[in-house]
């Protein structure tokens, strides 16, 4: 087996979540070059099913869907639009996370409102589109999920570090279910993204900003092209023996012993 044998997805269905912006965007790109045929879900649909045009214009096998991650009927929908559009489900990215439009809150006085939106995104919306295609992973004897997390997980970050430090328990926890059913759980966890929400979350000119990224002994930031590697390790042949991990992509912001 070659190298570019090890990543190609070639035959391999893919299900993305939070598709149709940001790192999503690039995810599917990515997923598309590989081989993979995939399924852009995105709450907002005509964004999800822009994105599927795009890439299908380019002779790529995409479909764009609607999925609200929070319910269990949406997810399954999702789930079946990909088994009606290419067959089955080999790979689920759970990429759709609120990360911008968070509460205004510390913990000690957050409504209970506001954090159930938060927590039925983030870790509601990657279990119930988990269950949602198992099924399909079943029948195809196996598969990958990756899960999104964030470097803010492993550091006070109120309720978005707390959404993603859980977010990382329900990946080890899956792993731990599903490594017997031939399927891998993983996660990626980007430090300080160079696109438009990381900037909404940490300004540019923000004095925060500049004086995490001088603590950073590598590279501080990088664009969401910068995750694809580590999404395609997990997705392929390559990552065959690997389940149950979190991979910082941060430049060594967070180290853990």
């Amino acid at each position: 087996m070659t190298a570019a044998d090890l990543f190609d997805l070639t035959d391999k269905v893919a299900v993305l979540t939070g598709g149709a912006g940001g790192i999503g965007v690039v995810y599917a790109e990515a997923l598309v070059e590989a081989g993979a045929s995939v399924v852009v879900a995105d709450v907002n649909l005509d964004a999800a099913t822009a994105t599927a045009q795009r890439l299908a214009a380019k002779g790529h096998a995409v479909v764009g869907v609607s999925v609200d991650v929070r319910s269990a009927e949406s997810a399954a929908g999702m789930a079946q639009a990909a088994v009606d559009a290419f067959g089955g489900i080999d790979i689920l990215v759970n990429n759709a996370a609120i990360m911008v439009d968070l509460p205004p809150y510390g913990l000690g006085n957050i409504p209970v409102d506001e954090w159930d939106r938060v927590i039925d995104v983030n870790l509601r919306g990657p279990l119930l589109c988990t269950q949602a295609v198992l099924p399909a992973m079943d029948a195809r004897g196996g598969g990958r999920i990756v899960n999104g997390l964030s470097a803010g997980a492993f550091m006070p970050g109120g309720i978005y570090g707390v959404s993603k430090f859980a977010l990382h328990g329900l990946t080890v926890n899956l792993a731990s279910e599903l490594g017997g059913r031939g399927i891998n759980v993983n996660a990626i966890a980007p430090g300080l993204v160079a696109n438009e929400s990381g900037y909404v979350a940490l300004p540019k000119d923000s004095p925060f900003r500049d004086a995490i990224e001088a603590s950073i002994p590598g590279k501080p930031s990088g664009p969401p092209e910068d995750l694809v590697g580590a999404l395609l390790l997990l997705c392929s042949k390559a990552g065959d023996w690997i389940t149950g991990q979190t991979i910082l992509i941060d430049g060594g912001w967070i180290t853990r012993l």
